[in-house]
């Protein structure tokens, strides 16, 4: 049994990993000079791997795709990734949002670990092949350093990525590649990503990089609770990344899209309205804000901001004005930022194009697995699970076909 796959990515690696040991031969191809680049670029954040809480709300995270996941997730739950991650030598912990990573609290380690596991079952690397379809006899296509090449395979796994980050490989050049064959690709937006907003000139000066901790987040009946990063262009950060899917879409449906940012969300109105009936005295608007409500610069610098934009200053909005303005401080989004630093990737290989063992409908014996299909979640963990995941029920299905396909 002879398999490619190609992408050297956690989805790749892992039908690899499935495949080897499934007896069979197995070659991974990769545009880029090395394997798991976008992986190590993750572990400069502590590579969160997955997450702790229930399978049920860990599912629900991947919203419309879950249904078309689940299988896949059940097969290789969290529980497993963890275990998996461990007899590799990398034990994981989980912090204190319920996030879990490697207590190295860095990819490099795993990632060795892994290649060797790899290596010691016989998978082989091609590096520096560029996937550019197929040939006219069915060979799989690659552009090399020495030229063309036609791979003959019995079947491939694809786990090229999605659109973002392209400098490390994910550039969505294969979307033209199975539109051609008919195989349906639903278009690539950016997801977990930043947007734009048209801040002032002192704001954008004094803010940028700043965080807004604590906030809550809301875009019509969504809501996130984490941090917010002023941007020179926008905003990002981990509460925006959490209905970065409802901003986005609002964005490209209407053209903008207004949140709303909760600077104090454990304080009620009412509380609120008490402490800023307390008088000013000869305190400045910011001193009595830091001291009354606990806001931080950036929170108040926020609240100007949005005061001058509609011509009033905050001096001159009673308290109870003042209170709802804190926990409900509107931003308007004027666009989305671009996909290429966008973290993840929305759309990709619609799931009707695939059986329920990750083969492509059109093309029997070729799979895909990972950021190529069409799904997205928040940041958390559970943009790798489903990467491993995936990749593994596709490296099953692509075994289970061939050994169908032998059988007398």
């Amino acid at each position: 049994m002879n398999f490619v796959v190609i992408g050297a990515g956690p989805a790749g690696l892992m039908a690899a990993e499935v495949l080897g040991q499934g007896g069979a031969q197995v070659t991974v191809y990769d545009a880029m000079p090395s394997a798991g680049r976008k992986l190590l670029m993750a572990g400069r954040g502590g590579l969160n791997l997955t997450h702790s809480e229930l399978l049920p709300d860990f599912l629900a995270r991947y919203r419309e795709a879950m249904p078309h996941l689940k299988a896949a997730l059940e097969a290789f739950p969290p529980d497993a990734l963890r275990a998996w991650s461990e007899a590799l030598g990398q034990p994981t912990f989980v912090g204190s949002s319920g996030r879990v990573f490697p207590k190295a609290f860095k990819a490099s380690p795993l990632l060795r670990a892994w290649l060797r596991r790899l290596d010691a079952a016989g998978v082989r690397f091609a590096f520096r092949h560029r996937w550019i379809g197929w040939d006219d006899g069915g060979g799989l296509l690659f552009e090399t350093p020495d030229g063309r090449r036609a791979i003959r395979a019995d079947a491939a796994v694809l786990a090229l990525g999605g659109a973002s980050w392209p400098r490390l490989g994910s550039d969505g050049a294969w979307a033209d590649i199975l539109a051609a064959k008919g195989v349906a690709v639903a278009p690539m937006r950016p997801a977990n990503s930043g947007f734009t907003v048209a801040w002032s000139d002192i704001f954008r000066d004094r803010f940028e990089g700043q965080p807004l901790k604590g906030v809550t987040l809301t875009i019509g009946a969504h809501a996130a609770r984490g941090e917010a990063i002023v941007t020179r262009s926008g905003i990002e950060g981990g509460a925006i990344y959490a209905l970065s899917a409802d901003i986005r879409e609002t964005v490209l449906a209407e053209g903008s899209a207004t949140i709303h940012v909760a600077l104090r969300p454990d304080l009620s109105i009412d509380e609120l309205t008490a402490r800023l009936s307390a008088p000013k005295g000869k305190q400045s608007v910011s001193n009595f804000l830091r001291k009354a409500a606990q806001l931080s610069p950036v929170g108040i610098g926020l609240l100007q901001e949005v005061a001058a934009t509609s011509g009033r200053s905050l001096a001159s909005l009673p308290p109870a004005e003042l209170a709802h303005l804190i926990n409900a401080v509107p931003i308007r989004i004027t666009g989305v930022a671009p996909i290429a630093r966008a973290i993840s990737t929305a759309g990709g290989i619609r799931f009707d194009e695939l059986d329920d063992h990750f083969m492509l409908r059109h093309l029997p014996g070729t799979f895909a697995a990972g950021e190529m299909l069409d799904w997205e979640a928040p940041t958390g963990g559970y943009l790798l699970q489903a990467s491993f995941a995936t990749g593994m029920a596709a490296g099953k299905g692509a075994l289970r076909w061939l050994a169908h396909r032998a059988a007398p």
